[in-house]
C-alpha cells in the first residue's frame, strides 16, 4: 500500500469517526439537559448518566480533532536505513510462521485498522511496547513480542 495514499485513509478514517462521535455526544448531551431528565429523586440517574456519557464523549471527540490534525500536518518520510524506522514508516513483520502484518508507526491513533484481508495495516505508536521496540531497527533485525519472535521483513 502506498504511505500517501495510506495517510488519507487514516484521515478520512478519523473525519468520519469524529462526525459519528460528535453526532452522540450532541445526543448524549441533549439527554442530560433535556427537561423530563431532570431527576425527581435520588434515585433517578438517567439525566446524570446521559452527563457522564457526554462528558466521555466529548473528551474522546477532542482526542480525535487531536489526532486528525497531527495527521493533517504530518509530513511522510521514506526509510533511511541509517537512521532505522522512524516515526511515518510502515513496516512489514514476519512470524515465525511466515505469517505477515504490516504496520504504520504513526504519531496518535493507535489502534486503528485500514484496509481489509491481506492489505490490513495497523496503526501503532512509538509510545506502545511494540512501537518502542521498532524505532531505530533495520530490515532483517529481530523483534520478542511476549513468547512470540518477529522479523522486519520491509520497510517504506
Amino acid at each position: 500500500m502506498d504511505k500517501t495514499r495510506l495517510l488519507a485513509q487514516i484521515v478520512a478514517t478519523l473525519e468520519h469517526d469524529l462526525a459519528v462521535l460528535t453526532r452522540a455526544a450532541q445526543t448524549a448531551y441533549e439527554a442530560a439537559t433535556a427537561e423530563e431528565n431532570i431527576a425527581e429523586n435520588k434515585y433517578d440517574t438517567l439525566g446524570l448518566e446521559a452527563s457522564y456519557l457526554a462528558t466521555g464523549q466529548a473528551r474522546r471527540s477532542a482526542e480525535i480533532r487531536s489526532a486528525l490534525q497531527t495527521y493533517q500536518q504530518l509530513l511522510l518520510r521514506d526509510y533511511d536505513p541509517a537512521r532505522g524506522v522512524q516515526l511515518s514508516n510502515l513496516v512489514t513483520l514476519e512470524d515465525e510462521a511466515g505469517g505477515q502484518r504490516r504496520l504504520f508507526l504513526g504519531p496518535e491513533a493507535a489502534g486503528l485498522k485500514i484496509g481489509e484481508a491481506d492489505g490490513l495495516v495497523t496503526v501503532i505508536t512509538p509510545r506502545s511496547p511494540l512501537g518502542q521496540q521498532l524505532v531505530g531497527k533495520r530490515v532483517e533485525d529481530e523483534l520478542g513480542l511476549g513468547t512470540q519472535t518477529l522479523w522486519i521483513v520491509d520497510v517504506a
